[in-house]
């Protein structure tokens, strides 16, 4: 559903005073109370979709931001939980990591869920029909709730240059199969053994032990574990690596596919997103650390409006230098219209084109500042 004059709120991180009431916090939560969460959400189960991280990364959003956004939901009659993956072949990540950036049920009063059950079978099977992607396999808590709030950390992305609610929701409300079909849009990955050098710097970045060099020295990929992250093509210094397209597009284009599917299952008005403009670094949270914010803190943007929201948070970073040191030694920017695209050579504009051509938002918004 496309939204005429959409509104996005917004509140800065800058402040007028030394005062608690002037830090972003507190902003953050007037920026709620002017949201009508009960029209929205009073007397429904409401899903917080959120990116947990994982293994030692540390720049997902604060807890004291999201127990704020859980009691004015309650406030507002919303019964909440928050969901993300489980992550069965990585202890480290996901809902079974969460306490170790202070994610637990003590902390944000409210419990955690798996998206798709500890095993990663409760889900609803969607048909689709796009290249190698025909099944969207919705996660089932997410599912089955009245409701969604898509609160997201805003950063960079290697396939689709910048990862922010449409991100999150098409790869957080899904089942790991679905990710990796997702991520099959990209292409394939080819070794070259004359740039090889043996490091196995790709070996060690892959989470998923889905590479190993055989008893001949060759390179292999065992694809029934592949996610098609880029971890070890990004890490590979003699670029020996690569994918055999750089189908971005597709990607992106099955990342809209998916979130379509999934807003689907909820009825109008009972969705929100809030995008987090803080500690933007170059990369996804899902790579397990943190590196430096590129950019200086903003503030925090919300919508009713997938679209304008990413839309709004992609303009408010625009296309400033990177901060000295946010990004790895030895990176040669590319040409770009934005920090993102300069980074990973990629548009991060195009997931606004597709979302807003299928009809899930508006790329054009008015900004409300909240103070």
């Amino acid at each position: 559903m496309a939204f005429d004059n959409s509104i996005v709120k917004f509140t800065s991180v800058k402040f007028d005073k030394l005062s608690a009431e002037s830090t972003l916090p507190a902003k953050f939560a007037r920026l709620l109370k002017s949201v009508p969460f009960k029209d929205k959400f009073e007397g429904k189960t409401i899903a917080l979709k959120m990116h947990l991280g994982g293994d030692i990364g540390y720049t997902t959003i604060h807890p004291i931001f999201v127990s704020i956004l859980i009691e004015e939901l309650k406030i507002n009659g919303a019964d909440v939980f928050v969901t993300d993956l489980y992550r069965m072949e990585n202890k480290n990540f996901g809902v079974r990591n969460s306490k170790i950036r202070g994610y637990t049920e003590e902390i944000l009063n409210a419990p955690i869920y798996p998206v798709a059950g500890v095993f990663d079978k409760y889900y609803y099977p969607k048909p689709v029909d796009f290249k190698s992607l025909k099944e969207i396999q919705i996660a089932g808590h997410v599912y089955d709730a009245d409701g969604i709030v898509v609160f997201s950390h805003l950063k960079g992305h290697g396939v689709s240059s910048f990862g922010g609610a449409i991100k999150n929701l098409a790869m957080g409300c899904v089942t790991q199969k679905t990710r990796l079909n997702l991520h099959r849009l990209e292409g394939g990955i080819i070794w070259d053994a004359g740039k090889c050098t043996h490091c196995e710097k790709c070996i060690k970045a892959c989470r998923y032990k889905a590479n190993r060099f055989d008893k001949d020295g060759n390179y292999r990929t065992f694809f029934h574990n592949c996610t098609y992250c880029q971890h070890c093509v990004e890490v590979c210094p003699g670029e020996a690596l690569v994918f055999t397209g750089k189908y971005y597009v597709d990607f992106q284009k099955g990342l809209a596919m998916a979130a379509d599917e999934i807003l689907k299952t909820f009825e109008s008005g009972s969705v929100f997103y809030i995008n987090m403009l803080l500690d933007i670094t170059m990369q996804c949270d899902c790579w397990g650390f943190s590196t430096p914010q590129i950019v200086p803190d903003i503030g925090i943007v919300a919508s009713d409006d997938i679209v304008s929201v990413e839309k709004a948070s992609l303009d408010l970073i625009g296309n400033q230098d990177p901060i000295p040191g946010s990004i790895n030694q030895g990176r040669i920017l590319r040409q770009g219209s934005h920090i993102f695209e300069r980074i990973w050579g990629k548009d991060p504009y195009i997931q606004i084109d597709i979302m807003e051509k299928q009809g899930l938002g508006n790329s054009s918004y008015k900004i409300e500042e909240i103070l």
